[in-house]
């Protein structure tokens, strides 16, 4: 069993006040054009009209090696946290990077592939089953970008 995890409620409610992003920037606002912006929070799309943050994010405790930082979307007002079972809406693409990263969030070789969008179920599964996995990520098949987090239910 498995459950998608978006960006912690508290990162989310920091970057949506206005808080510095990774690269120590203020997140830029924008108007979503209804064009694919996922939200790293409730892990929806941005609705045409409404308010987003585009900011760097990196989906990680510490700063090393395999630290990886990039642009994210989020909405500019406060919205729930999404997450659960099933395959959340931000999914969209065909396919997607799927990796699996050690407890030391450390990229554990031989995990990462890209992945049609509806085996994603089944291959963050079957990474989650092999122990040197904590959990794993979900990033943009074209742009690398992160989308979010899978961990054993």
């Amino acid at each position: 069993m498995i459950r998608f995890t978006a960006i912690a409620t508290e990162i989310a409610r920091a970057y949506q006040a206005g808080g510095p992003d990774a690269n120590g920037q203020k997140p830029e606002h924008h108007i979503s054009d209804g064009a694919g912006n996922p939200c790293r929070h409730c892990l929806e799309m941005i609705p045409k009209g409404a308010g987003m943050l585009i900011l760097a994010h990196r989906p990680f405790p510490a700063l090393q090696p395999y630290a990886e930082l990039g642009p994210i979307f989020l909405c500019a007002d406060a919205c729930a946290a999404g997450g659960g079972a099933n395959i959340p809406e931000i999914l969209a693409s065909p396919d997607y990077i799927i990796r699996g990263y050690s407890a030391e969030n450390r990229i554990v070789y031989g995990t990462g592939a890209v992945v049609p969008t509806a085996t994603i179920p089944t291959e963050a599964e079957a990474r989650l089953n092999d122990t040197r996995v904590a959990y794993v990520h979900i990033r943009s098949a074209r742009n690398n970008c992160y989308q979010l987090r899978v961990d054993r239910a």
